[in-house]
């Protein structure tokens, strides 16, 4: 049984900084994909940042240059740095594990970015 537990959320002002942490139970990030998507009111689920298999990492252009996934095989833990976020980045960031199984979701943290 897999489960991703996801922390970190909260409000944050244009410009700040959050880290987002997903820790695993019952399955690795450092041999399986990984990473995170965020979903807004009235929108789809889009990707925001991955890591692949062999360490590979994919972010959405939106993000790229302020986001950073990054992955403690150690702790089984995959992170998500978002520098100097923007209203537009407030969404329920999800993040996920691929496995031979499927994929398995977090529950999802609210991030909510606001003066």
């Amino acid at each position: 049984q897999v489960q991703l537990v996801e922390s970190g959320g909260g409000l944050v002002q244009p410009g700040g900084s959050l880290r987002l942490s997903c820790e695993a139970s019952g399955s690795i990030f450092s041999i399986n994909p990984g990473g995170w998507y965020r979903q807004s009111p009235g929108k789809v689920r889009e990707m925001v940042a991955q890591i692949t298999s062999n360490g590979n990492l994919n972010y959405a252009d939106s993000v790229k240059e302020r986001f950073t996934i990054s992955r403690d095989n150690a702790k089984n833990t995959v992170y998500l740095q978002m520098n100097r976020l923007k209203p537009e980045d407030t969404a329920v960031y999800y993040c996920f594990l691929d496995t031979s199984k499927g994929r398995y979701w977090g529950q999802g943290t609210q991030v909510t970015v606001s003066s």
